[in-house]
This record gives C-alpha cells, structure tokens and sequence, in this order.
C-alpha cells in the first residue's frame, strides 16, 4: 500500500488537487468531496502506470501543517 499527501484548493465554483510527490497528478470536481474522490482514482491511476512502466515509485517527501499566527 502507498499513502500520498494531496492538496485540494477551492479554485473558483469548483475544486482542485494535487499530489506534491507525484507531479503531474492531478484532478479536480464541483465539491470538496468529488475532488477528493476524484484525486484517489487519478493517484491510482498514475501508480499503477508507473508500477506498469517498472518506474520506481516516489518516496512520500511531502508533509503539511497548519500553524497559528496572531494577527
């Protein structure tokens, strides 16, 4: 099993994704949770032709952090 970090963003009426470790893996859909569900076909999608290509798999790199700052 691959765990990877995905960044969904509100990009105008809709949303979008990304996988910082995967480039060039993306999606996007009309809710948050499309978009989510959407990304995880596309990550599949793009392991399993790399696994396809015998190209190795990226080694998860990325990490994210919420931080507080008084403003």
């Amino acid at each position: 099993m691959y765990r990877f970090l995905i960044v969904i963003e509100k990009a105008g009426k809709n949303y979008s994704a990304y996988c910082p470790d995967l480039p060039g893996c993306v999606a996007t859909g009309k809710t948050r949770e499309e978009t989510e569900r959407n990304m995880h076909k596309a990550v599949e999608m793009h392991i399993q032709g790399m696994l396809e290509d015998n190209l190795p798999i990226p080694v998860n790199v990325a990490t994210a952090e919420y931080i507080a700052v008084a403003a």
